[in-house]
């Protein structure tokens, strides 16, 4: 705005007076940049509601068009202070139709990703202080902003103003069934919509947008609501999974975030089994996309969509499968969120996907041994896309297997008991991968006199000696026919 407006504006006595005389000054900026500092406290902003300072200021700010940019800033900035938890100013900017206000004041900005945000960022906060004082406040802010004025501020490209747009939003829909339904009705998916567009490109910096997408994608059975429309690839259904031939970079930013919430709170959440079938759907399509021919040398996120989707899918069902791991939706389904990923395959699916990958750095160094004494074509193998990738199947097969007997005879009748022995080493592009790999071990053997008698059974043919290896009391052992390195006990 215009900073020379003020000089062409004067402001008339019941407002100026006012704030004079609250803050014993001599000009209006002074008055206000005094206020503000009495507005951070409890007693202070209690002192100013007795005076009624918040009345003229918002006077002041319905003449936001004739203000300069510093006038209305501050302005702002004080009604966000006054309305900071105490009531009487919260229940008089409702009375005094604070939200229509502002309401036209955001419409006359003219909103633009690169326009300044310090303004609009301002005024969302006083919105949402208003907001918290309760019910009425809630509606009367749904009522003048949901859904054009929420859109067209989600439309701005800035976490300056996404952050506190979602608290908004996730504030005045809790506890409503009626506002919650708009939420996700179409109007309110564009909205969520153009926030998770906005995050992927600005980021975010608070919890406003965890909260509400942990609302939307993980405690109701919304998530591939908002998946699938991120891509224009495929309509809005479940069966559509497998057509998606490339996943964009929204679509990998909402993983990374649903991956984030979860890791940090899982244990808060009743989550939908659909989530979990559809997570691992999106994997098995991922693992069909990514290119394995090339060994990944960067963790995630990797600036691939493709191999970014393959990773927090991962990451996903790492955390889920965690022992305790999240609630089910319904206490009367048969079993929990593993069994139900276990009778899907998941187990087959990783065993068979950690099957094709080369071994790990120490065993194809106990390989070289042998190349040199052996001109059989090594068997084509695939790479770890990304730094991490073996690690993280691993770590699902070991979580999963955690005092579960069954889950323990699939690994045992799918041969994958040798294989996960092999996991058991350090490894250069999979950091911790010793550490999951004797996790594992211990799951698969804990209580299982089938698996154990296994391991203890294992013959040595044509073994290899590596020191790191042997330290484990193992032997890597390479089969001559098909080049397939795994670790036999020494003993």
């Amino acid at each position: 705005m215009d900073d020379t407006k003020s000089l062409n504006f004067s402001v008339p006595n019941n407002v100026l007076e006012p704030l004079i005389i609250a803050s014993r000054s001599l000009t209006l900026n002074e008055a206000l940049e005094r206020l503000i500092e009495t507005a951070k406290s409890s007693d202070g902003r209690l002192d100013l509601a007795s005076k009624g300072v918040l009345l003229p200021v918002l006077e002041l700010c319905q003449s936001a068009s004739q203000l300069s940019g510093q006038v209305l800033l501050l302005s702002i900035k004080l009604l966000r202070n006054l309305c900071a938890g105490e009531i009487a100013n919260q229940n008089l900017f409702i009375e005094k139709d604070g939200v229509q206000i502002l309401s036209t004041i955001i419409s006359s900005m003219g909103l633009t990703s690169g326009s300044d945000n310090g303004i609009l960022r301002m005024l969302l906060q006083v919105l949402g202080n208003v907001s918290l004082a309760g019910e009425q406040h809630r509606l009367v802010v749904w009522r003048h902003f949901f859904p054009l004025r929420f859109l067209d501020i989600a439309r701005v490209q800035s976490n300056e103003t996404c952050d506190p747009l979602c608290m908004i939003i996730y504030t005045c829909s809790e506890g409503s069934s009626d506002r919650f339904a708009d939420l996700l009705s179409d109007q309110g998916i564009d909205i969520i919509m153009e926030i998770i567009r906005t995050v992927t490109v600005a980021g975010f910096r608070e919890d406003g947008v965890k909260l509400l997408l942990s609302r939307v994608c993980l405690e109701k059975s919304y998530f591939w609501t908002f998946f699938s429309k991120l891509s224009t690839a495929v309509e809005n259904s479940d069966d559509n999974v497998s057509q998606i031939n490339h996943f964009g970079a929204q679509q990998a930013f909402l993983l990374c975030i649903l991956s984030e919430i979860l890791n940090e709170r899982i244990e808060d959440f009743v989550v939908p089994n659909e989530f979990y079938s559809c997570i691992f759907r999106i994997l098995r399509n991922a693992v069909g996309i990514v290119d394995f021919s090339t060994r990944g040398k960067s963790s995630l996120p990797t600036g691939s969509a493709d191999i970014d989707v393959l990773g927090y899918t991962l990451s996903i069902l790492r955390d889920i499968s965690a022992s305790g791991g999240p609630k089910v939706a319904n206490q009367d389904e048969k079993g929990d969120v593993v069994d139900t990923l276990v009778s899907a395959g998941l187990i087959k699916f990783l065993i068979t996907l950690l099957r094709d990958l080369e071994p790990p750095t120490i065993i194809r160094k106990a390989m070289i041994h042998n190349e040199a004494k052996d001109e059989t074509t090594p068997q084509l193998l695939k790479y770890c896309p990304y730094r991490g990738f073996r690690r993280d199947v691993v770590a699902i097969i070991g979580n999963c297997s955690y005092r579960k007997k069954h889950v323990q005879d699939e690994i045992r009748e799918l041969n994958g008991i040798l294989l996960l022995l092999q996991q058991c080493v350090t490894d250069e592009y999979n950091p911790f991968l010793r550490e999951w790999g004797i996790w594992s071990m211990r799951n698969v053997l804990e209580g299982n006199t089938e698996n154990q008698q296994l391991v203890a059974n294992l013959e040595l043919q044509g073994s290899v000696d590596v020191p790191e290896i042997a330290g484990l009391g193992l032997r890597v052992e390479v089969d001559p026919k098909t080049r397939r390195p795994k670790l036999v006990n020494a003993s």
